[in-house]
């Protein structure tokens, strides 16, 4: 049975004490203390819950405990057995996690969000009525039966639209909606693969200029592939050199986007979509990055497929 889209209930922590160290919770933890509660988990468990973002971290560390607890075990004599003890464990595993590369907070965003983040192909036909490529661009799925959102301008006017899923799977795919003052499109899936992802769609309401993003997409058609950055300002208007439309509250960002990351995803260090790349500001014609992105806020974007607001 497919499922609806997904929204996150996600709201920013309480303002950082004074002089207290700027600590940010983990949501992938969040749960797991919750479900340990009332008894608080130990040092080595809190290790363990860190280290359960990377298998290889885990069982790492769950070798060493199983050596420790057979040395235990196996002591030779009375004398020589000696009981495993909490200070045994805690060196087990803090030795484990220190001589491990954990992932960096940019790079699960992007592998929690990649299964969702689809490279879209226009076709139009030439003059001997031939459908030759017009534009690469990216879209996102918001719900896995096939419904996804990119940009209008990636899409307009196609006679043949084109997806790439994830896994590689591809299929054809038609307009279903359109936002045009967001330079928005609905493009609906002809062929779903079974095991489709969609992405967690997260309000923009308590995001602040400096929190970290993440944009993925298929650059000039390289892809898919990952930028990281900062939210620069929200409320912003962007006006393509080469449209008269100007577009107006938008989330500005500084994370690396070029033409073909138009329509995807940018997403917080959760890996939850908080808006969709729809153009960047050139002072030239190169049409290459300077360090201004913007994003349509999902909000917005999720409108466009008549889902409800947050």
């Amino acid at each position: 049975m497919r499922k609806p889209a997904l929204y996150s209930r996600s709201v920013r922590a309480a303002p950082a004490v004074p002089g207290a160290p700027d600590v940010r919770p983990d949501p992938a933890l969040a749960g797991e203390a919750a479900a340990s509660a009332p008894h608080p988990p130990g040092r080595w468990r809190a290790g363990l819950a860190r280290a359960a973002v990377s298998p290889r971290v885990m069982w790492a560390a769950l070798a060493l405990l199983g050596a420790l607890l057979l040395a235990s075990l196996w002591a030779p004599g009375p004398m020589g057995a000696r009981a495993l003890t909490q200070k045994d464990v805690d060196a087990a595993v803090l030795r484990t996690l220190s001589t491990q590369n954990l992932p960096s907070p940019a790079a699960r965003a992007a592998e929690k969000i990649r299964p969702a983040v689809v490279r879209v192909v226009s076709y139009m036909k030439d003059k001997q009525g031939e459908a030759v490529e017009h534009g690469v661009g990216t879209g996102v799925v918001i719900v896995d039966k096939g419904i996804i959102l990119t940009n209008l301008h990636v899409v307009q006017g196609a006679d043949k639209v084109q997806l790439v899923f994830a896994d590689g799977s591809e299929s054809g795919a038609s307009v279903t909606g359109v936002q045009a003052e967001n330079d928005l499109a609905v493009l609906q899936a002809h062929t779903i693969p079974d095991d489709l992802h969609a992405a967690t769609m997260r309000s923009t309401g308590d995001l602040l200029p400096g929190d970290q993003v993440v944009a993925v997409g298929f650059p000039f058609g390289i892809g898919p592939s990952t930028s990281a950055g900062v939210i620069s300002g929200f409320g912003r208007s962007f006006k393509a050199p080469e449209g008269e439309q100007e577009i107006s509250n938008l989330i500005q960002f500084d994370a690396a986007a070029n033409p073909g990351n138009s329509g995807g995803p940018l997403v917080t260090m959760e890996g939850e979509v908080i808006g969709v790349v729809t153009g960047i500001l050139n002072p030239s014609n190169h049409r290459t990055f300077v360090g201004i992105g913007f994003a349509v806020p999902i909000e917005s974007a999720a409108s466009a497929a008549g889902l409800p607001p947050f």
